[in-house]
């Protein structure tokens, strides 16, 4: 155990001293820091955690994991890491519990989203936490939804109304979310769309690198809540057209996404004056034309496994698709 504190501690030292990180480097450290992470002590954990929370750039998938941690463990990165979007934190807020929203209360630049959802978690008449109180206190000089006579009067009213902090409780409410629906109008964020997960995007980039096709389908598919025969038909374009379409589809990264395309179809790689093969059908793909067509896609492959009727054809055996491809490639 104590040689395995060391070998995570040092693990963690090495990566701070990276001051810009290769997309390489950061690969390698998303794969080496969840096994060592976990044969390690609780104290070697909490070390290495805060160690992290000031590094401002940990992976994506390392750093949910981390603030999926048990509190006592992750509070330190919970309050102060720069690597937790508003997506991340929002999750983490309601799926990990009251200690992990408190946590979360304590960082000093909480956006509106973050701030709503928190608002939205917090039990009935708990006193807010203090970066809660603090951003709502910094919207008061914002004019207050106007209250009509009939709500007047029913908050004035002597028995079985809402008190007073209730009312107010619920026109801050109002209002932020007016506020984040107003940011969001401003913001190119993908509300509505099906997008990839830290967590999935990490095992698509992993699996990439191993050229694994088949625990790569099983990961597509699940990623597009779809059947795995989709994924295999998305993949089996050998001009990597389709999966290229998927990625952009999915919000997947411009980066990790070429990667991904170039490992699978060598032919990407190819340079072409000053760009490569990739990097062309990449910048040829139009965002929400794909986010369409991959859910025309998702659509026809419900409703073909969805009908009872429709005569299924019979599987061909695993891999064998897959493995056509590759020998196409």
């Amino acid at each position: 155990m104590r040689r395995k504190d060391v070998v995570l501690m040092a693990t963690v030292t090495s990566f701070e001293d990276l001051e810009h990180p290769t997309k390489s480097e950061l690969r390698q450290f998303a794969e080496l820091f969840t096994p060592l992470f976990q044969a390690s002590s609780e104290e070697a954990r909490r070390q290495a955690v805060a160690a992290l929370s000031r590094s401002p750039t940990v992976p994506q998938a390392v750093a949910f994991f981390i603030a999926s941690q048990p509190i006592s463990i992750s509070a330190p990165f919970l309050s102060a890491s720069q690597c937790l979007d508003d997506d991340a934190l929002v999750t983490i807020a309601r799926s990990q519990g009251s200690d992990h929203a408190r946590a979360i209360a304590r960082r000093d630049n909480l956006s509106v989203a973050v701030v709503d959802a928190l608002v939205s978690l917090r039990q009935s008449r708990q006193p807010l936490p203090p970066a809660v109180s603090r951003v709502t206190a910094s919207q008061q000089a914002t004019p207050a939804p106007t209250v009509s006579t009939s709500e007047a009067s029913t908050n004035h009213a002597p028995s079985g109304a809402p008190s007073p902090e209730v009312d107010r409780e619920e026109a801050l409410r109002r209002q932020l979310k007016q506020m984040a629906a107003m940011q969001a109008r401003l913001s190119s964020d993908r509300l509505g769309l099906r997008t990839v997960t830290a967590v999935q995007e990490a095992l698509l980039v992993r699996f990439a690198r191993a050229r694994e096709a088949d625990a790569f389908a099983t990961t597509l598919a699940d990623t597009l809540s779809a059947s795995r025969w989709l994924a295999e038909r998305i993949m089996l374009d050998i001009s990597g057209h389709q999966l290229g379409t998927t990625l952009k589809g999915i919000g997947m990264p411009r980066d990790e996404a070429m990667f991904i395309l170039e490992r699978f179809y060598g032919h990407l790689r190819e340079v072409i004056v000053d760009t490569t093969r990739s990097e062309i059908l990449w910048q040829s793909l139009d965002e929400d034309d794909c986010s369409q067509r991959v859910e025309a896609w998702r659509r026809a492959d419900r409703y073909t496994y969805a009908d009872p009727q429709v005569e299924r054809r019979p599987e061909a055996p695993r891999h064998s698709l897959l493995r056509a491809g590759n020998r196409g490639r």
